[in-house]
């Protein structure tokens, strides 16, 4: 059972900016049960990270309060509900329930099944009681912890906006097509006006931007978007071109001109929603 925290938190305990920042995906502590378990080489599920992506968060940190999940996405998948365990996998998986989504079918549920060309992870299922362990130790902790930030933030400024962060591989080419994929599960998580700004600053730094597709934003903006009650929640997917080598495996020359351009978003955000707190306050 790993011994290391979940995840690590940067910044301030109580938040200083309505603006809070979530990392899930580029966690690259593998622990040795995972290691293991594996039939495929330890390269192979680094294709599951989202490469670098808090090399971006930390690089445009100011006053926010920001969580890096530290566990990598093998071991368990912070963007998918508990309620997503693999029956081809997974001896605690329901059976007889609802159908199962297009990510679980294709072997990225909580715990990933699969990955690219590499085929099956695992050399064998996992029982009931590690999935649970993971659940307990890991996923319910950073979502606990997500939540409590945004309360917080909602309480102080009266309004509160998440922006969660991962990275994609190039869509095609880099000249024609999007660079970035703002997600807002088609505006169920988040106002209309926050995606606006980010479009602009996009737009501002020459970089090409679509929304929701192909990523329309996953459980964590489910879970913790909630307009109505003044939290907001947007996903943005970087082209991994646009701050890693040639090779997408270690940061590049584009890294502080992304960085840049993460800061400007956050910066917008907080604009954004500062007319709200001010009248909250």
């Amino acid at each position: 059972m790993p011994a290391s925290p979940p995840y690590q938190r940067h910044g301030p305990a109580e938040p200083l900016s309505p603006v809070v920042l979530s990392v899930p995906h580029a966690g690259r502590d593998y622990p040795l049960p995972l290691r293991a378990a594996l039939q495929v080489p330890l390269s192979a599920i680094r294709g599951l990270e989202d490469r670098h992506a808090d090399a971006l968060a930390l690089g445009a940190l100011g006053q926010e309060t920001l969580f890096v999940a530290e566990r990598p996405r093998a071991w368990i998948d912070l963007n998918r509900s508990e309620e997503e365990r693999d029956p081809r996998l997974d001896d605690g998986a329901r059976s007889g329930g609802p159908p199962l989504s297009a990510k679980l079918r294709s072997g990225l549920g909580l715990v990933p099944r699969r990955v690219g060309n590499s085929g099956d992870i695992w050399s064998r299922r996992l029982s009931a009681e590690e999935v649970a362990m993971r659940i307990r130790s890991d996923h319910r902790p950073y979502h606990a912890a997500l939540a409590a930030a945004l309360a917080s933030a909602r309480a102080r400024f009266g309004v509160a906006v998440l922006l969660d962060l991962h990275s994609m591989p190039p869509l095609g080419n880099p000249v024609t097509s999007p660079r970035l994929v703002l997600g807002d599960r088609f505006g169920k998580s988040c106002a209309a006006r926050f995606i606006g700004r980010i479009e602009g600053v996009a737009r501002a730094h020459g970089v090409a931007s679509a929304s929701n597709a192909p990523y329309s934003g996953g459980h964590i903006l489910e879970r913790h978007g909630d307009p109505r009650r003044g939290v907001h929640a947007i996903q943005l997917e970087f082209d991994r071109s646009l701050y890693l080598d040639a090779a997408l495996d270690m940061p590049g020359p584009g890294l502080k001109r992304t960085v840049a351009m993460l800061r400007a978003i956050i910066d917008a955000l907080a604009d954004e929603a500062l007319p709200a707190a001010l009248a909250a306050e």
